[in-house]
């Protein structure tokens, strides 16, 4: 597989990342900045490609109908944001009838008409009469004529490559059944392209669902499709770096999932380059229909980190339902995304348009990456004192020397992760059938929830969800008790080839501002973290999370707009052959690349943990100016200190 880093024009506005706008299929050009070794010349341009890609969650809408008003709502959003590609992610339908596929088509034919190209997938709720008569009816208008579709799973299981994505869509279940298929096609393609996203109705970890709880700890005895294949499919997409997008679930979430321990991760040294975790993502879409879906069974600790959790249902405290619009941005390889939501009170199309008349978006998620990167899961500073700092348990923004291509260097040397999300998760069952499910007996159950789901809890390998994730309720049941979840932060350093106006490749700093000091219950009631405990033993030691006290900077908005990030330093180190003395670190804003601070704001000395709360002196004029050094005494090192995301490099004084 190809991974070439190449420019890219995604102006971050003061580290926020701006909406993803412009045409379809846009083509932009970079020039790396002179060499002095080539006689001046400055290189041809690389053209790069834009293809963005928008996720539209389920439109079910009660009975014979399609939520309209959320499902146009979210299309509007997306094609002011300039999608080139839309997934409908399944349950298109509450009742896969002609009515409601005709419903579906109504609305969403305007954007076909207009550039839009569909690659519809079929949920649960089309899984009936509607394969073999309303859906291949309906959807062979909107899936491509050029998809490869799987040998007996035609319109179900199918592929097309758009620019350098390789897009994969899956039927509802379908992902054992088509795993050796996906594979085959993968690598049918190798070097075609720099990105794969899969693309199904539901996940193979989920939140209120989920495969591998489904098929394989509440599976049916002799069943064991998914189970032989569960730690070789986490491998494959982790070595894939797999974009897994899905819909099914009603609510909004963005985790991590592990590869097993035995995956030998492609990057850790000097030689083979940056280290990236053995990891793939997991984003469930979020919601466009007229009902929501409460948070059941938690995180799922041994294989899951959860980085964003919003859910409204209506219910229980919850004011109104989501609806949800996502966007993936490529560009050579890099990929920019942005999630996007709208609160509204509308329950069947009758009611009308109501909020969505005007809908007052919010961005809410958001993460830019390319391969090039380093990694860090972050945890959230709420850690009992005294557990054992094992599993990644750190919530210091400290990392490795993280490389760029033209030997710049940089690294995370100080932080802590004091604003952070909360959420809570509601109580669930599980249950044994003998001589039918795979469990025989309530212990055999918790065997199997431990084995592939849930972290079993000792000191030397904690749970911080709490000390019972599983309880046997009787001969026949298990409890999976309520808990309270604080969310991780996955910050990523990735690196980019310099442009035109940079001395040094370009550093992508991502996944600092992400959360804003939120706390919401299971339906989605707003709480406060500040002031009301957590659930009962939702903390390892078996007592519940304690309110935490938020730095004056956090919001406890979801509006990302709002977000500041704990403050965190970074090391810069330029590369040989660049002038230090005629250089400066900078940021990309919306007026391009700029110092982060004047000249005579620049404190000549190295960094100190303490400027974290007490800064040097400086002239009165700084004031206002983010904080940054030069350290002389390792000749090359910049460092700055900063509260958000940031593109960063070396241009020209």
């Amino acid at each position: 597989m190809r991974f070439t880093a190449l420019p890219l024009y995604a102006v971050l506005l003061g580290g926020l990342l701006s909406a993803c706008g412009g045409s379809s299929s846009s083509s932009d050009s970079g020039t790396p900045p002179t060499d002095p070794g080539n006689g001046g010349e400055t290189p041809t341009p690389t053209p790069v490609s834009t293809l963005r890609i928008g996720l539209l969650p389920d439109t079910q809408g009660g009975g014979d109908n399609v939520s309209m008003h959320p499902m146009k709502a979210v299309l509007d959003k997306e094609q002011e944001l300039g999608v080139d590609i839309v997934i409908p992610v399944g349950d298109l339908t509450d009742h896969g009838t002609t009515r409601e596929f005709e419903q579906w088509t109504s609305v969403a034919e305007s954007y076909r008409d207009a550039g839009i190209e569909f690659l519809p997938l079929m949920g649960n709720h089309e899984d009936s009469y509607a394969y073999s008569v309303e859906w291949i009816e309906n959807m062979k208008h909107y899936i491509p004529e050029d998809a490869v579709h799987m040998a007996g799973a035609q319109y179900l299981n199918y592929y097309v490559i758009r620019d350098n994505v390789m897009i994969i869509l899956l039927k509802y279940y379908n992902l054992p059944i088509a795993f050796e298929w996906i594979k085959q096609e993968v690598a049918a393609h190798e070097g075609e392209f720099d990105h794969l996203v899969i693309a199904s109705h539901d996940g193979l970890i989920g939140a209120k669902y989920g495969e591998t709880r489904e098929m394989i700890v509440e599976g049916i005895k002799g069943d064991n499709a998914l189970m032989d294949m569960w730690d070789d499919i986490r491998a494959f997409f982790a070595r894939y770096d797999v974009l897994w997008v899905q819909g099914h679930e009603h609510m909004y979430q963005r985790s991590v999932v592990t590869a097993p321990i035995w995956v030998d991760p492609s990057s850790w040294t000097t030689a083979d380059g940056n280290y990236r975790l053995p990891q793939y993502t997991q984003i469930m879409s979020g919601n466009a229909s007229y009902k929501g879906y409460e948070f059941r069974y938690g995180e799922r600790e041994l294989v899951q980190r959860i980085v964003q959790q919003k859910m409204n249902t209506m219910d229980n405290g919850s004011p109104a339902y989501d609806a949800n619009a996502s966007v993936l941005t490529f560009q050579g390889d890099r990929v920019d995304y942005e999630s996007w939501y709208v609160e509204h009170t509308i329950g069947s199309n009758e009611d009308g348009v109501k909020e969505l008349a005007d809908p007052q978006w919010k961005l809410m998620d958001r993460f830019s990456r390319t391969r090039n990167r380093c990694e860090r899961l972050v945890y959230p500073n709420s850690i009992p004192e005294g557990t054992r700092p094992v599993m990644y348990l750190d919530a210091s923004y400290i990392s490795n020397d993280c490389t760029g291509d033209d030997g710049s260097v940089a690294r995370m040397v100080a932080g802590t992760n004091n604003t952070f999300n909360r959420v809570e998760s509601r109580t669930r069952d599980m249950g044994v059938t003998p001589g039918f499910s795979r469990a025989e007996t309530v212990t055999d159950l918790m065997r199997l929830g431990y084995q592939f789901l849930f972290q079993y809890h000792e000191s030397w390998t904690p749970n911080l969800n709490g000390n019972e994730r599983l309880v046997a309720l009787n001969e026949s049941e298990v409890e999976i008790p309520e808990t309270t979840i604080d969310l991780k932060e996955l910050v990523t350093m990735s690196w980019q080839q310099a442009d035109e106006d940079t001395a040094s490749d370009i550093l992508i700093v991502s996944g600092t501002q992400n959360q804003t000091g939120t706390y919401s219950s299971a339906y989605g009631a707003v709480k406060d973290i500040e002031s009301m405990v957590g659930l009962p033993g939702s903390q390892p030691d078996g007592t519940a999370k304690q309110p935490h006290t938020l730095p004056a900077t956090a919001s406890k908005a979801w509006d990302l707009a709002t977000a500041v990030s704990d403050a965190y330093a970074l090391t810069f180190d330029a590369s040989e052959g660049v002038d230090t003395d005629s250089h400066t670190l900078a940021w990309r804003t919306a007026d391009g690349w700029q110092a982060i601070a004047d000249t005579d704001c620049v404190v000549q000395q190295p960094f100190d943990s303490a400027f974290l709360t007490t800064p040097p002196n400086r002239p009165d004029a700084c004031a206002d100016q983010p904080l940054v050094g030069f350290d002389a005494d390792h000749g090359r090192r910049w460092w700055t200190v900063l509260q958000q995301d940031a593109e960063l490099a070396l241009i020209s004084r």
